[in-house]
């Protein structure tokens, strides 16, 4: 009788896999690699895997809009920071335990945990870092005083031909290194996870993080009007020297011709080391889908295995989220660099409160760096903000 219903359960199984379609929305760089991928999944299993490309801001606003009617799709790739918004809406369920999840970086698993469960399988690390154009500069700065120095430096041998360094100058997210290295937080780290009514981003260290954004404006190296745009072009045509950048960069670079080294970002002083916020990128399963349970097969017996994110590393070469992964490419001096500027970094806070954050703090990084409110004001105004809107 065992034996017949273990048949039955086996057949049953097979049947339904045989019936059932998986839908993947991932944005560019996945769709290649996450295409052959399905394609060995089907020879395999004989189940048929659609990967659907999505533009990576537009992934979570159309799933939000179609997960709650059980359309769209089963899986989707995207940042760890939309976990605590979809979890709230019940749009994504929690994925299942599997026996090599010890090879996982704590931070990446960290990072799609909510409540204790944990709601993504992580592929990819990132962080921000200092990127160097070796032409000009032999050795990368060490602190923020070094920097200031060299680019200025830089900026009078060349002109205007040649910046000596670039970020986007009022977008929080570059800015972030210094306010949290300075002692800023955004949302207090307690034993039950972050506290969004205790927040730090006006408190002494974030001023003093946000003064040194106004002390490059201030001192000429930085311009108000700097944006990623700007930054980007610059350095791949050779006129920018040093930049504030994220992996996803670097491929640009390397075929631009530009000989670029990696560094972590100088310290805001001798004391204070640069803390970048830290993303992860991951699988997530469609709650309200039919098809959750083989999604959750997909991802923790194919997608999560060593040489499955191997090959994601080799299509969209991030940090891997594997231990063992990363010990394959550890002859990169890039991918060295930039896990320990991760290993600096604080994980991007994954709750919904997040979202008034950017906003809040973009205006008061312009209000600042065009002078038109002391640091001090900018950020007290932003934080009664975030709270108003989140509290």
């Amino acid at each position: 009788m065992r034996r017949f219903l273990l048949l039955v359960l086996v057949l049953s199984t097979v049947f339904v896999f045989a019936q059932s379609k998986l839908v993947i929305w991932c944005s560019e760089k996945q769709v290649d690699i996450l295409q052959k991928l399905a394609e060995e999944f089907k020879a395999k299993y004989g189940v048929v895997v659609e990967v659907q490309y999505v533009n990576f801001s537009d992934i979570k606003p159309k799933f939000l809009t179609a997960a709650p009617e059980g359309q769209g799709a089963d899986i989707i790739v995207g940042a760890h920071d939309w976990v605590g918004e979809l979890v709230v809406n019940g749009l994504i369920d929690p994925i299942p335990s599997f026996p090599e999840l010890n090879q996982f970086y704590e931070t990446g698993l960290s990072a799609f945990s909510y409540g204790g469960k944990l709601y993504g399988l992580p592929y990819a690390l990132e962080a921000i870092a200092l990127i160097y154009n070796k032409e000009f500069v032999p050795n990368p700065p060490k602190t923020v005083d070094e920097m200031i120095q060299i680019a200025k430096q830089i900026d009078q041998e060349f002109g205007k031909e040649v910046r000596g360094f670039i970020t986007s100058t009022t977008e929080f997210y570059y800015a972030v290194p210094f306010i949290l290295g300075a002692g800023g937080y955004v949302f207090k780290e307690t034993a039950k996870g972050l506290d969004p009514k205790d927040i730090g981003l006006a408190n002494e260290g974030a001023v003093k993080g946000v003064n040194i954004i106004k002390r490059f404006v201030d001192e000429k190296v930085l311009d108000p009007s700097d944006n990623y745009q700007i930054m980007d072009s610059m350095f791949k045509e050779g006129k920018a020297a040093m930049i504030i950048n994220g992996p996803w960069a670097t491929k640009a670079y390397k075929d631009a011709g530009i000989d670029y080294g990696v560094a972590v970002i100088p310290n805001v002083d001798a004391n204070l080391v640069a803390k970048p916020f830290v993303g992860v990128q991951g699988f997530m399963v469609n709650a309200k889908s039919p098809n959750k349970l083989l999604a959750k097969e997909f991802l923790t017996n194919f997608i999560a295995r060593t040489d499955t994110m191997y090959r994601l590393y080799l299509g969209d070469p991030r940090l891997p989220a594997r231990k063992d992964v990363l010990e394959l490419v550890r002859d990169n001096p890039d991918v060295v660099a930039f896990t320990q500027s991760a290993a600096n970094g604080v994980p991007m806070p994954n709750i919904p409160q997040m979202a008034a954050v950017w906003g809040a703090m973009n205006d008061a990084l312009n209000l600042v760096v065009n002078g038109k409110a002391t640091t001090q004001e900018a950020l007290t105004t932003a934080v009664e903000r975030i709270k108003t809107q989140t509290q």
